[in-house]
Formats: structure tokens, C-alpha cells, sequence
């Protein structure tokens, strides 16, 4: 972009305007800290950033075209001028019933895609009835304990006309399963079923925990999808690569993008190992990211991971199709910064992460509820998370233009260095064996622990504010409305669940389980003897302990 006797010319104009501006005042005045750094990496931020900070700055080959690799700029020509982003917010209340009335409003209030939280048990494939259920059903979403709760989620809601994102890992395929058999109930074809599954069993061993099977059974499901939906349900989102929990967890930005691609990474070997084509089934993959409070570092981020990917899938795996290069991301707000403290403040952190996100460039957003740090939200919070996306979208101007932060010299230079430290980091995982060496030795988990500790002590010790927390506290906070899953519910989802099993053929539930049995014994793909088996009314952890037996469940260090 400048030749070298202009960057030279514009140092020697910055080192002038330290010294007789910049430098002066700040000797009469101070600074508000003695360094700035970034919210995560620790990176420390330059007052001022001019072309001479990416000097080595290639626009075809760094930044391009929407569209067009490298892909920084976005993976869509037009972006949000073509069409918003999937508005999504996370909804799953305890009963079917209850998630129903609830994806009703969402859409009624303007909402452009369902996504749809599961309970503990759901998640860890056990059903209501399970003793290992008891006190959890509902409580972190919906109980999906077969096709019966499936059906009554979205009844009256067409699977043509909606896309529904599931977090849901380890029984993922199950969940998976019962959509699809709901779809053919109402006769949707398959091809127009669209929407995601999390399907992300590695960052559960990371980071969450909701795991059942071990990785080699587990990868074998979720290779098994991937080969499914490619030929059956081709607009489906097999897999949601998560960055976000990671994140959550407690890693930094960067290692936030090379545990996430590192994932996808081993995904992407497992289905080629498994004699898949990668033009197949690497246009379904998806990504899902957190947003944190730090605008500029989320938007780098995001630019960093889709120009890192399209590297990636081009240089290692040699993928023909543009598609297979796009990386496609759904973005959350970030839960671990909401406060019970002061809730009103969430509401103003998730507009700004929500804003990052969008100048960031994703596909999907789900913003979070100003309450989430106390409970499942309420109608009322729920509405104004929505809001926020929607006064992003059409009041606020940052969807009128592509990427409006590209050439910026500041997003430049954090983009360049954290795909950098990303990609430093995804050598040393090589050097370890890969990703699912580094997360069986543990390593993975102790950097991303490392890194939590050390944000917990600044937090204790004040040198990061929290406000409300730490700084600008109050002495009374107000009465908040949360909204409660009581026993009775538990006791309704228990008793529907009596009754299903009471009704279904049960000679043909245990035919269905035997076959999928031997299916998992061999080498067959998985995915059609599940549908057969919840469309008998087997349930989730009735399919799940089928495939237990054959599988074993995981033990960590073991």
C-alpha cells in the first residue's frame, strides 16, 4: 500500500509527534493506566497505529474481496446489505409444552431462527425417569426424553420454513434423529430442512463435560452424520465447532481460535480417514464463537479465524470446493461476563458484544438475556436481548457496509498478530500428535485453566474492573423476576414419559435397539437405525444406553 520511503517518512512523522505532542502531555497529565493491554491476550495497545505497523500488508492477499479468499472480509459478497444475520435467542423451558409457547412468541416478536436449549439429562443422553435425573429435569432447558417431546416442541411450527439450531453433543445424532422424524411427519423434505447441531464432542472433553462415549466411538457418530446429512439433508448444518465454551472456560482470544480449528481440524481427518470426500462434507461444517466485551480484539478474531481456515482447508486438505474454505460461524454473546450484580448493566455488555460480533462479520447471533447469570430469562429479558439485534440491524448503520473496520490500522495489526499466536499455537498441537492427543494428555485443559486463574486473581486483586462487581458498586440491588422450574413440572415430564411408553410397541422399541446394536458392533452408518429406533417412540436414553453397551462410556485419565 506505501512504498518504503513513505513508511519511512511516517515513522519518522510518529516518532516527531511523540516527542513534541504526544510525550509532553502525558508527562503533564498521566495516562488513565500505566499499560494498555487487550482484554484477553495481554497484548500490550499502542496509543496510535499508522500504515508503518502493517508494513507487510498484501490487500489481495491479506484482505481481498467479500467473498473471495482469503475470505477476511467475509465469506458473502454482500453481506448484511444481501441479508441479515440469523437472529437467534436460546430458548428451552423445561416441558415441551412450555419451549413451544415460547418459539411461538420468539417468532411472533420478529425472531428468524429457533435455537433450542436441552436439560442436563437431555444432554448427558438420559431420560426424566433416570434416578441420576432427579432435581435436573428442565432446569438448564427443555427434557427431550423421545419423539413425543419432540413433536409437541414444534407443533404448528414448520421445519420448512424455520432454522433451528440444537446444543446438543453427545447425543447429538439422536436429537438429530427425532427432527428429521418429526420433518417427515409433517412431509418436509429432507433437502429443505435446514439448521445446526452442536455435534462437538471434542470440546466437551476441553471444556464442558457432557460427554458419554469415548473419543473413538464418539468421532465414529459424528463421521457418521457427516456422511448422512451430505446425501439426506444437504442445507443442514452438521457440525457447530465450538469456540465459545472454550472460551468460556477461560482461554484467551487466540487460543479460542486454534483449540476451535484444531477441533475442526480433527474432524476433517476423521471423516477422510473414514473414505469421505472433503467437498462433501466440509460445506456443512459450521463454527460458533463467543463475543466478548472488547470490541476490537472480537472483531480481529473473527477476521483472523476466516482467513486461518481457508489456509488451513487449502494447504492441508487441498479442497477444490470454495465452499469447503468459507468459515461459517454463529456468534453468542458472552454468558461469563453477565453479573447477578447490577443486571441492568448486562444489557449494555451484550450490545456491545453483540456489536462485535457484527462488525465481525457472523452469520448467526444469539444475544443473552440481562438475567442469565441468575436463571433461564424471562420473556421480558428475552425480549430486549432480541431488540438489541434487531436496533443493531436497523437503527444503528453497522450493517450498511462490508466489513466497515477493514483497512483500519489498528484491526490490521491485531488480526495479523493473532493469527500469528493462533497459528503458533495449532504447531505446538501438531507437535503434541494433534488434538485429540493434547486433550487425552490434558494439555489443552491446562492452558485454558492457567489462563482463567490468572484472570480470577486480577479480578480479586482489582487490577481488572468489573463494574458492579469490583468498582461502581451499590448497596442495594434490585428485586429481579426470574423465572423458576418447579417440581411439578419435573413431575408432568415424568408422567408424559410414562405414558409413551405405556402406548408404544414395545416388541417393535427392542427390535429397533437390537438392530442398531449390531449396527454400532459394525461398521454401517449409524444415523438410519436411529431414526428407525425414535420413530418407534424409543427414547433418548434408550437409544443412547444402546449404543453404551456397545461403546462403553469415556473416563477421563483413564
Amino acid at each position: 500500500m506505501f512504498d518504503q520511503d513513505e513508511l519511512d517518512e511516517i515513522r519518522s512523522a510518529k516518532e516527531e509527534w511523540e516527542s513534541e505532542s504526544y510525550e509532553p502531555t502525558v508527562e503533564r497529565f498521566g495516562e488513565r493506566k500505566d499499560t494498555f493491554t487487550t482484554d484477553t491476550e495481554g497484548q500490550e495497545v499502542d496509543p496510535l497505529y499508522t500504515p508503518a505497523d502493517i508494513e507487510d500488508f498484501d490487500y489481495e492477499e491479506d484482505l481481498g474481496f467479500p467473498g473471495e479468499e482469503p475470505y477476511t472480509r467475509g465469506v458473502y459478497p454482500t453481506s448484511y446489505r444481501g441479508r441479515l444475520w440469523t437472529m437467534r435467542q436460546y430458548a428451552g423451558m423445561g416441558t415441551a409444552a412450555e419451549t413451544n409457547e415460547r418459539f411461538n412468541y420468539l417468532i411472533d416478536e420478529g425472531q428468524t431462527g429457533l435455537s433450542t436449549a436441552f436439560d442436563l439429562p437431555t444432554q448427558m443422553g438420559r431420560d426424566s425417569d433416570d434416578p441420576m435425573s432427579a432435581g435436573e429435569v428442565g432446569k438448564t432447558g427443555v427434557a427431550i426424553d423421545s419423539l413425543a417431546d419432540m413433536e409437541t416442541v414444534f407443533d404448528g411450527i414448520p421445519l420448512d420454513e424455520v432454522s433451528t439450531s440444537m446444543t446438543i453433543n453427545a447425543p447429538a445424532s439422536v436429537l438429530l434423529a427425532m427432527y428429521i422424524a418429526v420433518g417427515d411427519q409433517q412431509g418436509v423434505d429432507r433437502e429443505e430442512l435446514r439448521g445446526t447441531i452442536q455435534n462437538d464432542v471434542l470440546k466437551e472433553y476441553i471444556a464442558r463435560n457432557t460427554y458419554i462415549y469415548p473419543p473413538e466411538p464418539s468421532m465414529r457418530i459424528i463421521t457418521d452424520i457427516f456422511e448422512f446429512c451430505a446425501d439426506e439433508t444437504p442445507n443442514f448444518n452438521t457440525i457447530s465447532i465450538s469456540g465459545y465454551h472454550i472460551r468460556e472456560a477461560g482461554s484467551t482470544a487466540a487460543q479460542e481460535i486454534a483449540f476451535t480449528l484444531a477441533d475442526g481440524i480433527e474432524y476433517v481427518e476423521a471423516a477422510i480417514e473414514a473414505g469421505q470426500d472433503v467437498d462433501e462434507f466440509a460445506p456443512q461444517l459450521s463454527f460458533f464463537f463467543a463475543s466478548y466485551n472488547n470490541i476490537f480484539e472480537e472483531v480481529a478474531k473473527f477476521r483472523a479465524a476466516r482467513r486461518m481456515w481457508a489456509k488451513i482447508m487449502d494447504e492441508r486438505f487441498g479442497t477444490d470446493n470454495p465452499k469447503s474454505k468459507q468459515l461459517k460461524f454463529h456468534t453468542q454473546t458472552a454468558g461469563s461476563t453477565l453479573t447477578a450484580q447490577q443486571i441492568e448493566n448486562n444489557v449494555v455488555r451484550v450490545a456491545y458484544q453483540a456489536l462485535a460480533a457484527v462488525l465481525g462479520g457472523t452469520q448467526s447471533l444469539h444475544t443473552n438475556g440481562k438475567d442469565e447469570a441468575l436463571s433461564i430469562p424471562t420473556e421480558q429479558s428475552v425480549r430486549t436481548a432480541l431488540r438489541t439485534q434487531q436496533i443493531l440491524a436497523h437503527e444503528s448503520g453497522a450493517a450498511d457496509t462490508i466489513d466497515p473496520l477493514g483497512g483500519s490500522y489498528y484491526i490490521e495489526n491485531l488480526t495479523d498478530e493473532l493469527e500469528e499466536e493462533a497459528f503458533d499455537i495449532l504447531d505446538e498441537i501438531d507437535e503434541r500428535g494433534g488434538m485429540r492427543q493434547a486433550i487425552e494428555d490434558q494439555w489443552v485443559q491446562r492452558q485454558i485453566q492457567d489462563v482463567a486463574f490468572e484472570r480470577q486473581r486480577e479480578q480479586e486483586e482489582g487490577e481488572r474492573i468489573i463494574v458492579g462487581v469490583n468498582e461502581f458498586e451499590v448497596d442495594e440491588e434490585d428485586e429481579v423476576d426470574i423465572e423458576e422450574v418447579s417440581e411439578e413440572e419435573e413431575r408432568k415430564q415424568k408422567e408424559n414419559l410414562k405414558q409413551v411408553k405405556a402406548e408404544r410397541d414395545d416388541e417393535a422399541v427392542e427390535a429397533k435397539l437390537d438392530a442398531l446394536r449390531e449396527a454400532a458392533r459394525g461398521d454401517e452408518n449409524l444415523m438410519p437405525y436411529i431414526i428407525d429406533a425414535v420413530k418407534v417412540y424409543a427414547t433418548t436414553g434408550e437409544v443412547c444406553d444402546a449404543m453404551r453397551d456397545v461403546f462403553g462410556e469415556y473416563q477421563p485419565g483413564i
